[in-house]
């Protein structure tokens, strides 16, 4: 005969069973409604409804279910109810599920959405302002921050500027002592803040705050921040040199962009190795960047080769070959906006050399001499030459009308003929009203 203590042994184990059971259901239920997603999608959506009814209490299976169902209604456009089953879905963060989990979770769903709708700019922010929201309420900040940042980002890929203005100031709010100066103790936090904001001053090409955050960003010393971000704030420091001419200064800090790009394994590591090439053209180096024990490996990428024969033509003044390398390399070279914006500049840089080297040995070089060996038209031949005369690069001064450039002493010699000639003059005026004065 059972005693009590059996009695309740049994009971209880009897109640485990049952529950355990019932997990069972809604897991099968879960991976039976995922096996109909691509197949039957009202289907799909039927069987997560029934797994988020199916449990009592808010779980974890629930909130798989509506995960699924968010992906699931975008993908079919439904957007309304995509919205309604996230908003629902975000109720389960507070207790339903872990903190980690649920970030992971969140992360995921935004991201997938993003990359989805990067043309509803309307949906995106509806659905980012429904996370914000939630995680207000959960007291979240760490994921807050991370999502404006994430919802910022795409203000900036759409040039959304004034609503990007708007989250940056949330963002440098929650980054702040109660008397609105920058809390370094977080340090990193700002400096992600400062490398999108950076971002968008480079684009808007707004030097003079560019220039304000980022000597600001370089100040932070308390941050230990992941090295894509010191990558985007040393790249666009880069680029603010560049546009300031300051060549020496951009290779700095597009080395530095490099090296921080190539430790985070991040694609813009060959983008800025480019530009660093590029600056060391315009600085005159005659050192090859790709000597350095950091960008070696990289010399035989197939992206970065035209690169490295661009600096090998420079580096031998080789006109034609330099011009080449650039008409057959659009893509990899010019389709670059910042790349193609300095150009003219590099082109200016090498014409300017082999022009040099080419009037040398003369005292007068015809113009369409000049033009046929430079490649280049007889008006920018004379444009060219105008500059270093009057920097003082070239001593000498243009026939316009034979079309001839006088080198070294032929002027000076013409300009000492002009100034005799003019004294002798002066001296033969002076001497006739002598004469004048003294038959009077």
């Amino acid at each position: 005969m059972s005693s009590d203590a059996d009695m309740e042994d049994y009971g209880f184990e009897y109640s485990e069973e049952e529950t355990e059971e019932q997990d069972v259901d809604i897991e099968n239920q879960y991976y039976n409604s995922k096996g109909l997603v691509e197949s039957d999608p009202q289907e799909a959506l039927a069987g997560f409804a029934e797994v988020v009814r199916m449990e009592s209490n808010k779980a974890e299976w629930g909130f798989k279910a509506l995960k699924q169902t968010v992906k699931l209604y975008h993908r079919l456009g439904k957007y309304k109810e995509m919205i309604d089953a996230y908003r629902e879905m975000l109720t389960y963060i507070k207790s339903a599920v872990t903190r980690n989990y649920s970030e992971k979770c969140i992360n995921n769903t935004m991201d997938f959405v993003s990359g989805s709708t990067t043309q509803n700019f309307e949906l995106l922010q509806q659905f980012y302002q429904t996370t914000l929201i939630a995680l207000e309420d959960a007291k979240n900040e760490r994921l807050w921050f991370k999502t404006n940042l994430k919802l910022c980002k795409i203000c900036f890929d759409m040039g959304e500027y004034g609503r990007m203005n708007k989250i940056l100031k949330e963002l440098h709010k929650s980054c702040c002592r109660q008397d609105g100066s920058d809390d370094h103790k977080k340090g990193t936090q700002l400096l992600e803040v400062y490398a999108i904001e950076i971002q968008m001053y480079t684009e808007t090409k707004n030097n003079k705050k560019l220039k304000q955050l980022y000597q600001k960003a370089l100040s932070i010393k308390s941050a230990i921040p992941h090295p894509r971000i010191m990558g985007i704030i040393h790249e666009c420091g880069g680029k603010m040199h560049m546009t300031e001419r300051q060549w020496a200064e951009a290779v700095t800090d597009f080395f530095d962009a490099f090296k921080n790009y190539d430790e985070a394994g991040n694609h813009r590591r060959i983008q800025c190795l480019k530009y660093l090439v590029l600056a060391n053209m315009l600085m005159k180096s005659e050192v090859n960047p790709f000597d350095g024990q950091e960008a070696k490996p990289y010399k035989s990428d197939p992206e970065i080769l035209a690169m490295t024969n661009l600096v090998a033509a420079y580096q031998r003044n080789e006109i034609l070959q330099f011009e080449n390398i650039l008409k057959s390399n659009r893509q990899t070279i010019m389709d670059d906006p910042f790349i193609r914006n300095c150009i003219e500049d590099l082109l200016e840089n090498i014409r300017t050399q082999v022009l040099l080297k080419l009037i040398k040995p003369y005292t007068r070089i015809r113009i369409p001499f000049i033009s046929k060996e430079l490649n280049v038209p007889e008006k920018d031949v004379e444009q060219l030459l105008v500059s270093l005369i009057l920097d003082n690069r070239v001593n000498g001064h243009i026939d316009q009308v034979n079309q001839l450039l006088e080198l070294g002493n032929s002027r000076s010699k013409g300009l000492k003929q002009y100034v005799a000639i003019d004294r002798w003059n002066t001296q033969l005026r002076s001497l006739c009203q002598t004469f004048a004065n003294r038959t009077e």
